[in-house]
């Protein structure tokens, strides 16, 4: 096998795999602080991918396009957190599970009423068109933009958790959550942005994946089960097991691509099962 097809191929798994990070990630702080899995993280991953669509097409702005599905993502999630999971916290599991289940039934449908059944196109904009040649490789420049941006992301939401008094809370939540809550902090409001955060990285991700992958009311129900299985096998509540993880399954599925495409992704869950049975809290869990 030629080395510039195996590098290619070991790129492409980096950009698809902060993609997956990015997701994971803002899925990791949800369960990590509120100890809910997000059935409904893929629902907003494509909503991020519409609203990017729709505000390009509107405007022709790429980078509007990015902060309006990362925000109104997360301004779902607020709606979605305080509506109805807050009036759960008290009940049994499988009712957050249901209504979390539900909500992703609800938005995907609400996408097909809006925008119809057929899929839709975005080609990236169009200074992140066409492909970098070195050495022999020719590499699309928007994968190597989400590449670089997921990493931007990825060290943003690091200094966020770990360089501020919120980072700290987060961090602090997702250990003790009684002992935050009896230091008097609004455990109920950290909660909602906890939620909301998490939302809006599920809708950057979705936005940034739009020109890659295509965009369907669908797309979030592979990203939701890609996305749990970086969380699994990351730990659950890790947030560095998150960025690790999605990494690793990224590369991974890329690389078994091309000895064995039909297998790239059902492996993927076979790692999975393996690691749980091995080490159950995941590769860098604690719990």
């Amino acid at each position: 096998m030629p080395l510039s097809l195996l590098v290619s191929q070991l790129l492409n798994g980096i950009a698809v795999g902060m993609l997956y990070a990015v997701a994971a990630l803002g899925l990791s702080i949800i369960k990590g602080l509120l100890n809910i899995p997000n059935f409904a993280h893929g629902a907003f991953y494509a909503v991020g991918a519409y609203l990017l669509y729709a505000v390009v097409s509107a405007t022709e702005s790429f980078w509007l396009g990015l902060v309006v599905a990362t925000v109104v993502a997360g301004g779902l999630g607020v709606l979605v957190e305080w509506f109805g999971v807050r009036r759960l916290y008290g009940g049994a599991y499988l009712f957050q599970l249901l209504l979390l289940f539900g909500v992703s039934l609800v938005v995907t449908e609400l996408l097909i009423v809006l925008w119809g059944p057929e899929g839709k196109s975005l080609s990236p904009p169009d200074f992140l068109q066409g492909a970098l040649i070195f050495s022999g490789i020719f590499y699309p420049k928007y994968l190597l933009f989400t590449t670089v941006a997921g990493a931007v992301i990825i060290v943003a939401v690091w200094l966020l958790i770990e360089r501020t008094r919120y980072g700290a809370i987060i961090r602090a939540g997702i250990e003790k959550t009684e002992m935050v809550s009896a230091l008097g902090i609004n455990i109920e409001v950290l909660f909602t942005l906890a939620f909301a955060f998490g939302a809006g990285l599920a809708g950057l991700a979705g936005a940034l994946a739009a020109p890659i992958v295509g965009i369907t009311a669908t797309m979030g129900i592979d990203m939701l089960a890609m996305a749990f299985v970086v969380l699994v096998i990351g730990g659950l509540g890790s947030l560095y097991g998150a960025v690790f993880a999605g990494l690793l399954v990224g590369i991974t599925q890329s690389l078994v691509a091309l000895y064995w495409p039909s297998a790239s992704t059902i492996l993927i869950y076979v790692a999975m099962v393996l690691i749980l049975l091995w080490r159950p809290q995941g590769l860098l869990g604690e719990r």
